[in-house]
């Protein structure tokens, strides 16, 4: 058994509260939870992408016709080239790339609900006003594109903020990846219905409606979620005891008092995560910024073709990253496979397949067979999403959100310069060139996987639970566990002292130190409290 679920109780998984009926009254807080961060990951990326669709209505003339016959052409609104549509296009991450970190320390400190909330309603906003950003001048849409930025950046480090107090040990897998699809189903959902709704009312309706959408989540959002599930008064009693039961280990409950910087960018795990984030974002930039022109020029199909096959993939994906958190919850929860073998062989499944067939892709002509690599690839690179995304959780759930600021924001760069990149070595725009990008794409891959296969740790780190803040309580525990000896006779007496230091130097070697009558109480406040990687495994039985 792993250190992080060293303190659960074993029965734990089998006492879980069973589903109830699928509604917000009666359906576990947690899955409520789940369900809103999926929804709101759906309009986090339906509000990013919408601009992708628009701007082609934008700088699009448009051919109609009178009630005659007779057809005219109108021009287009706005005569921009495709170098200022570029910079329009990507001033998103020069925001979004800063709140990263921050919104990552922001939400460990003072919670994630409002963070979370709060970027998507922002973003939402600055969405509706973009129309008439538009048109007062490129300059102005381009500071509203990076104000959006800087809001949307917040969201996904919030998440495992909230996750680090809400979701099990045995249940990370399955909850985050609940969350983690939505950018997927954003995706399908955003690119499609931004082009329908330009096509019959206009380019400004696809801002006005995704940011409406926003906003009315938003709502449901304040109204029904809470940062810790000790805040909610809906819980019930047999989830709120299950949840604080089995997250007793992670001291997720403390207030951070100073943050390891030095332990956290030392970490070989957390390089492991941070590679493997940059790596997926490689390939996740490449192909949902490239996949479009590739179809339409290389594959020769048709932009309502290529439109509806984009989506494809992502459908698939939006499956496979449900279906894999729950398969690795349930060879965790029986046993079957520790967190490091589940992360470490997901991960690898998810890289190894998008390597093998872009590769397949790049050479075939067979339109049918680059549906299916592109689908595959894509599709099965949702596994990885119960490897590295869930996997901060893992190694250090009191620092969940400030590691995913870190990978995140170093897995950004991705989305700044692979465009480039492409639009470099595609110039001639032949499957030659095209090739060469999915090679590149494919070593990248590669070395993501050995790398985080080989430094990958389901175990939560000891720096987890350093600078643990003493409440209220706690005073008498913090003076025996500071360094002077005089201090610590202070506070208990000899006798029992000795037979705390016992137990503390039994439990390294033994699996298990029994302590009996009056000493159980004092045992109980010191393993609540002592690091797992000093105490071992301790239980303490009445007489």
């Amino acid at each position: 058994m792993e250190a992080n679920e060293l303190f659960v109780n074993e029965d734990d998984h089998k006492n879980v509260p069973k589903l109830e009926a699928c509604c917000c009254k009666c359906m576990p807080k947690r899955y409520l939870l789940a369900f809103l961060t999926f929804t709101g990951f759906v309009n986090v990326y339906t509000l990013r992408v919408n601009l992708s669709v628009a701007m082609v209505a934008m700088v699009s003339s448009l051919e109609k016709q009178f009630p005659n016959g007779t057809h005219y052409t109108v021009p287009a609104e706005f005569d921009w080239d495709s170098g200022l549509q570029g910079i329009i296009l990507s001033s998103f991450f020069y925001g979004y790339i800063f709140t990263q970190i921050p919104g990552g320390w922001l939400a460990a400190k003072y919670g994630g609900k409002n963070l979370f909330g709060g970027g998507i309603l922002m973003t939402a906003l600055f969405t509706l006003v973009t129309p008439l950003a538009a048109r007062l001048h490129p300059s102005v849409l381009i500071l509203v594109r990076i104000l959006e930025g800087l809001f949307e950046g917040f969201t996904f480090p919030c998440v495992h903020a909230l996750w680090s107090k809400w979701a099990p040990p045995l249940e990370r897998s399955k909850l985050a990846t609940i969350s983690f699809s939505g950018p997927f189903a954003g995706t399908v959902l955003g690119m499609p219905l931004s082009g329908l709704i330009a096509h019959n009312y206009g380019w400004p309706w696809v801002f006005y409606f995704f940011g409406l959408l926003g906003v009315i989540w938003s709502f449901f959002w304040f109204t029904l979620i809470t940062d810790s599930p000790e805040d909610h008064p809906k819980i019930t009693e047999n989830e709120l005891e299950y949840i604080l039961s089995s997250l007793k280990a992670d001291k997720t409950s403390k207030k951070l008092v100073k943050t390891p910087w030095k332990m956290i960018f030392t970490s070989l795990p957390v390089w492991a995560i941070i590679v493997a984030h940059f790596t997926e974002n490689w390939g996740w930039y490449t192909l949902l910024t490239q996949l479009p022109t590739y179809l339409k020029k290389i594959m020769k199909f048709s932009l309502q073709e290529a439109g509806v096959i984009s989506a494809l993939p992502y459908l698939a994906m939006v499956i496979v990253v449900q279906c894999g958190g729950r398969f690795g919850d349930f060879l965790r929860r029986r046993n079957i496979l520790g967190t490091t073998a589940v992360r470490r062989i997901f991960n690898s499944i998810g890289f190894f397949s998008q390597a093998i067939f872009l590769i397949v892709v790049g050479y075939t002509t067979n339109k049918q067979l680059a549906i299916i690599g592109l689908t595959l690839a894509v599709g099965l690179g949702g596994l990885t999403w119960t490897g590295f995304p869930v996997n901060h959780l893992d190694i250090a759930p009191r620092y969940a959100s400030i590691l995913f600021g870190i990978s995140n924001c170093i897995a950004t760069f991705p989305g700044m310069f692979t465009p480039i990149l492409v639009g470099y070595i595609t110039t001639n725009e032949t499957q030659e060139e095209w090739r060469v990008v999915f090679f590149i794409s494919t070593g990248v891959y590669a070395v993501g996987m050995v790398f985080y296969a080989i430094f990958v740790s389901g175990e939560k780190q000891a720096w987890n639970d350093e600078n643990v803040s003493y409440e209220d309580g706690d005073a008498e525990l913090k003076t025996l566990l500071s360094p002077s000896e005089e201090d610590r006779k202070q506070a208990y007496n000899g006798a029992d002292v000795l037979i705390i230091e016992t137990i503390i130097k039994q439990s390294n070697t033994k699996n298990t130190t029994t302590i009996v009558g009056e000493d159980v109480e004092l045992l109980k406040l010191m393993t609540a409290r002592t690091p797992i990687s000093s105490r071992g495994a301790v239980v303490a039985h009445l007489p």
